[in-house]
């Protein structure tokens, strides 16, 4: 019980801390906000472990990080293999091609008031489908590699991105088309000089949901069929083995790699949109 004890004791430290840090002037600078995520996960992972061996929980139920963590690294060549196969194969480039896609889209809705009326009801329908359904249908077209799972993230992603751009191409203000009207522009002109910068923060909105999407879809894509490696083949094969151990570190390099998306697109969000007002901190 000594274990559960510190654990506990290090939650409310880290818990005070936090309330310290979020009240003083380094919440407002850089180092300050990264620094309190920072603290908090490394309390919730500190409580993990002194709550698994304090109260003795079976490995089978849930392993300690400590255990997942020596997982990862006895483990790591077939983490890797995985990572390459669900990630760089599936995620990525079913993300890109789902991306490009919208953004066509979207550029042919706006054009066209009959597609605006006619489409987006039926991406609405499209959306609300379940992955489960599709997946096995979407690998029996495109067979049990790669190109299935890229298939199934472009489902996913296509419409959150393309409802997305359709709603921040309107929304510069007509009062500002109207004055690139008088000044003679053409419509691409005034795609290209207004309304894509104005609708820059939806777009990168569409593409931050996306990526989380994008993740479950390719894992969620080999549950029903993959070669002998991907993560979600892994996670499959290891539950039936009661692996959790391996479970648990697929899940914890599949978060990662998620979080690590995530930031990056943040980030060119940040060089991208920095004039806008909520970049300004």
């Amino acid at each position: 019980m000594s274990a559960l004890w510190l654990a506990v004791g290090f939650w409310l430290a880290a818990w005070a801390l936090n309330v310290l840090l979020a009240g003083s002037f380094l919440a407002r600078t850089r180092a300050g906000r990264a620094l309190v995520p920072l603290l908090f996960g490394v309390a919730v992972l500190v409580l993990w472990e002194g709550l698994v061996r304090g109260l003795n929980v079976a490995p089978v139920i849930l392993p300690a990080p400590s255990v997942i963590a020596a997982k990862i690294g006895a483990e790591l060549p077939v983490l890797w293999q995985d990572f390459a196969q669900t990630i760089l194969k599936g995620a990525i480039p079913g993300f890109v091609i789902g991306a490009g896609a919208a953004f066509v889209t979207a550029i042919a809705i706006d054009r066209s008031p009959f597609l605006q009326r006619g489409l987006l009801p039926i991406g609405n329908f499209v959306a609300a489908l379940p992955i489960v359904g599709l997946a096995p249908i979407l690998v029996m077209w495109f067979g049990f590699d790669w190109q299935s799972k890229a298939a199934v993230v472009v489902v996913m992603v296509f419409f959150p991105i393309l409802v997305n751009i359709v709603a921040g191409l309107q929304s510069s203000e007509r009062m500002q088309r109207d004055l690139m009207a008088t000044w003679g522009a053409s419509y691409w002109q005034t795609l290209w000089k207004l309304r894509l910068p104005a609708a820059m923060p939806f777009i990168f909105n569409g593409l931050k949901i996306a990526s989380t999407l994008a993740l479950i879809g390719a894992i969620v894509a080999e549950f029903f069929g993959s070669p002998v490696y991907g993560m979600g083949f892994r996670i499959s094969t290891e539950v039936g083995r009661l692996g959790l151990d391996m479970v648990w570190a697929t899940i914890a390099v599949a978060a990662l790699a998620g979080s690590v998306f995530y930031g990056l697109i943040t980030l060119i969000e940040r060089w991208v949109t920095f004039w806008h007002p909520s970049q300004r901190h």
